[in-house]
């Protein structure tokens, strides 16, 4: 495992019990648990044996677990640490009374108050998927899935969309509310959302899924599913858990976030496999340097996110983006074919315009254009200058718009791109250094 540092043994406990490293999360917590030898605790319990009580021994044996299940979770903390992952999976808890073995050296009370809202999230999504796991167990999800409808191609729509408009493809994000910004849209339809994204010339979808930070839900993702909307759907979710895998594609999704600052690569590894079995997308999203070289590293990786929010401090930079793709980073990239999407802080044109050269093939937008009251209308504000294109916008005053487009080479694509959905295209000659497009509902006509 990358960046694995060396544990110390104890006279109690033998190194050889740690699990190999080529197994998947699950099976590694129960091995980890099952093969280490079991130990009496030094202070055994003294307590009289009654009819149906737990016998000395049972107690012994129980808490020997507890011991090892504690340790487990030293052992992935080290991990995720040692590959500068600085996000908890989880509240850390005192070592078990009298804990001798190989962690005894490096206990830390860190306390239990998320160091930031991605940690914040991580822990209660923890106790929540816990929590969802009991009511329906993986084996009930994959009965599910064997009567699942296909996958769509999400990396085949971007792609498709980046090859047809010379733009950056356009993941729309369905979004009611965000920790930092609170509610985005009081009067909030996912469906009817959706659908307006899809004819504002969206490439895929992206649906929040986090209930208590959000106001997101599963639920969403189906309902759009099921209202026959044609965009491939990513399942906006902080997994932790391979099982959320398994749910987000009973439920509909046709991709997945996986975010590098929360999972391990040897969680990556997994989770991208798990991924293609179930024939969804992984988009793994990455905040700097450190996490986009891991990435890099990670065999199969289609769709690379680079977020602009800084995660201690929430503030947005999108030139944040344009460092991570400089120099052998980008070249590496476009070695292996990779689409990165730009993500967050992208609010105008100009926004767009600078994470394209920066070499970005698709952005994920959400709050520029949820809170418009007409999405679709947001969609072509967003793109309407993109390139250094001058334009203006009006309305033509019979029901359609009109976008007057310079230099004339930019005319096709901007076609492309506003010729989506139900809005047709006309071109119209204005003057010897422009063009304009009018769009007239009900109409179709081709470029």
């Amino acid at each position: 495992m990358e960046g694995l540092i060396s544990l110390k043994s104890s006279p109690r406990t033998s190194l050889r019990s740690f699990p190999s490293f080529n197994q998947p999360p699950n099976s590694f917590a129960r091995r980890f648990s099952m093969d280490l030898p079991l130990r009496r605790s030094s202070f055994p319990a003294i307590r009289a044996q009654q009819p149906g009580t737990i016998s000395p021994k049972e107690e012994d044996e129980e808490d020997a677990l507890k011991v090892k299940e504690w340790e487990v979770g030293m052992f992935q903390n080290e991990v995720a640490a040692s590959q500068g992952i600085r996000i908890r999976r989880r509240p850390p808890t005192s070592p078990p009374l009298h804990y001798v073995g190989p962690f005894e050296f490096r206990l830390q009370n860190d306390g239990n108050t998320p160091r930031n809202i991605l940690e914040e999230i991580v822990w209660h999504k923890d106790t929540e998927v816990s929590q969802m796991k009991e009511r329906k167990p993986l084996a009930t999800l994959k009965k599910f899935i064997e009567n699942a409808p296909l996958t769509r191609d999400f990396v085949g729509a971007l792609k498709a969309a980046h090859s047809r408009t010379g733009l950056p493809g356009l993941i729309a994000e369905v979004k009611k509310a965000s920790p930092s910004r609170g509610i985005l849209r009081e009067d909030f339809d996912p469906v009817e959302i959706a659908r307006a994204y899809e004819k504002g010339g969206a490439a895929c979808l992206s649906v929040l899924t986090d209930e208590k930070f959000f106001k997101g839900s599963f639920e969403n993702l189906e309902a759009i599913r099921n209202a026959g909307v044609q965009c491939p759907l990513l399942c906006k979710e902080f997994v932790i858990d391979a099982w959320q895998i398994y749910y987000a594609r009973i439920k509909g999704a046709d991709a997945i976030l996986l975010i590098a600052a929360v999972l391990p690569d040897l969680d990556i590894r997994y989770m991208v496999k798990i991924c293609k079995m179930l024939g969804l997308a992984a988009l793994v999203e990455v905040h700097d340097e450190r996490e986009m070289d891991r990435v890099l590293g990670i065999d199969g990786i289609e769709l690379i996110g680079i977020n602009n929010r800084n995660l201690e401090t929430f503030e947005v930079d999108i030139s944040n983006t344009k460092k991570l793709l400089e120099g052998e980073r980008g070249q590496l990239i476009r070695q292996k074919d990779i689409i990165v999407v730009g993500e967050s802080g992208l609010f105008t044109p100009d926004h767009v315009g600078y994470v394209q050269e920066a070499g970005v093939k698709a952005v994920l937008v959400g709050e520029s254009i949820v809170k418009q009251s007409d999405p679709g209308k947001g969609i072509t504000g967003l793109f309407a200058n993109v390139q250094g294109i001058s334009n203006s916008y009006r309305d033509d005053g019979d029901g359609g718009h009109i976008l007057v487009l310079y230099p004339l080479e930019k005319l096709i694509i901007m076609a492309g791109v506003f010729g989506m959905g139900s809005l047709a295209e006309e071109v119209v000659r204005t003057d010897g250094c422009g063009q304009s497009l009018t769009f007239q509902p009900g109409e179709a006509r081709a470029i």
